[in-house]
């Protein structure tokens, strides 16, 4: 049954500010819930698309998408002031690249099939990385793309965009302030802003100077010690349930396929509590979703989000942020320490990282090897730089060669060092 636009627009304004519990307020929700799933299959569609003409692009990304969570439009239409229908981003695909030359090139790349051909329109792109967004300093290139009847966003970010943004998503919810909502104490804000610049200048090939490094590190002591105050449950010094993420690898689809799961993460204990998967039928998505966000409250500490990709390795990317809490003594980086850490990570491309990440879920170290030509043919099909990415992890002694390059394997040597890149 089609919704009316009129009636949408009432669900929203019934989600957004509630009043009494009555039928009709309940028949609203169900719309709600009935509109914000029929984002799923454009979105869906639109991200297989992508994909496959990704095999063409000749270099490096992780690609998912997520249908957005019902908190952050609450949120949204009332920080806003907007109707549902307005909001553009219910359905959202995610692309990371390399560097910020490659979010032009990978435009450019996308502008020219969709005026090709594709079975969706290109309607707009703005582009917030040269000055950041507002005031939080977010850095991205954003297309709205249509299909439908549907407005789909996609964000293109390089390694470096993508790094600072999921580290404020972490620190948003472990904080209990949406810093890029700009919620929170001004000093924790004006960090990240700060932060985002310096990083914009790096990727720019310009170093900063004495002086901003300095402010940098004053200003991240402050703001450490505010979020820190706030870290009642401790995340930091919590551990990601590696088992529930095993198991639902073996879940996830065939190469150049898109799975979509339910994650709900328990940001009291900084964990996964369960991960399911859901098709691209509608009505069952929709029936999954609500089930979850009825159990679990995000007024508790929960996070329910339906995400997508061709394997549990591409969420491990595009949404770090659930699996980057690893126990350390600060909770934010001073510049130092992130510039090393980007040199660690931009030192090899994404292929190589897919190619990493793979020969380790797989615990090929040392004796256990495997033929170079399985290991392209059948479990990195979609690493399009395949050839030079294994060159560079030789060059880098990160892989022991068998005989005429015939087998091989993680060197356990460099056992610290390949974890690093990860």
């Amino acid at each position: 049954m089609t919704i009316s636009k009129s009636r949408i627009d009432k669900a929203g304004r019934n989600l957004a500010y509630p009043a009494e519990l009555t039928i009709e307020s309940m028949a609203l929700e169900e719309d709600f819930d009935d509109y914000r799933i029929s984002h799923l299959e454009p979105l869906s569609s639109i991200t297989l698309e992508i994909q496959g003409w990704l095999h063409d692009y000749g270099g490096g990304y992780y690609i998912a998408q997520r249908v957005k969570r019902k908190p952050q439009i609450i949120r949204k239409l009332r920080r806003l002031s907007v109707r549902l229908t307005q909001l553009q981003d219910i359905g959202g695909c995610r692309i990371i690249v390399e560097k910020n030359e490659s979010v032009d090139r990978l435009i450019d790349f996308i502008k020219k099939n969709v005026k090709n051909n594709a079975s969706f329109e290109l309607k707009r792109v703005t582009d917030y990385r040269v000055q950041g967004r507002d005031l939080t300093g977010y850095r991205s290139a954003h297309l709205l793309l249509q299909r439908d009847g549907r407005s789909i966003e996609l964000q293109i970010r390089s390694r470096i965009q993508h790094y600072w943004s999921e580290s404020i998503e972490r620190t948003s919810v472990i904080y209990g302030k949406h810093l890029k909502e700009q919620e929170g104490n001004p000093v924790v804000i004006n960090y990240f802003k700060h932060l985002s610049d310096i990083f914009y200048e790096i990727e720019s090939g310009r170093d900063p100077s004495v002086q901003d490094k300095v402010k940098l590190d004053q200003m991240r002591e402050q703001a450490q010690t505010i979020i820190y105050d706030a870290d009642r449950n401790r995340i930091f010094d919590s551990n990601i349930n590696e088992d529930i993420v095993r198991t639902l690898a073996a879940t996830q689809g065939y190469e150049g396929n898109l799975t979509n799961w339910i994650m709900v993460f328990n940001w009291n204990s900084g964990e996964f509590v369960t991960w399911d998967v859901v098709g691209r039928n509608a009505e069952s998505a929709k029936e999954k979703y609500t089930h979850y966000e009825n159990q679990f409250s995000s007024d508790l500490g929960f996070e329910v989000v339906m995400i997508g990709a061709s394997d549990i390795a591409t969420i491990r990317q595009t949404h770090s942020h659930y699996f980057g809490i690893e126990k350390f003594d600060d909770i934010l980086e001073n510049l130092d320490q992130s510039i090393i850490g980007f040199k660690t990570r931009m030192d090899i491309d994404v292929g190589a990282r897919k190619i990493l990440e793979l020969l380790v879920r797989k615990k090929y170290w040392g004796r256990k090897s495997i033929s170079e030509g399985t290991l392209k043919n059948h479990f990195t099909r979609s690493v399009n730089t395949f050839d030079t990415s294994i060159n560079t992890l030789r060059d880098l002694g990160l892989l022991t060669v068998g005989e005429q390059y015939a087998t091989i394997s993680l060197n356990l040597k460099k056992k610290s060092e390949i974890e690093r890149y990860l």
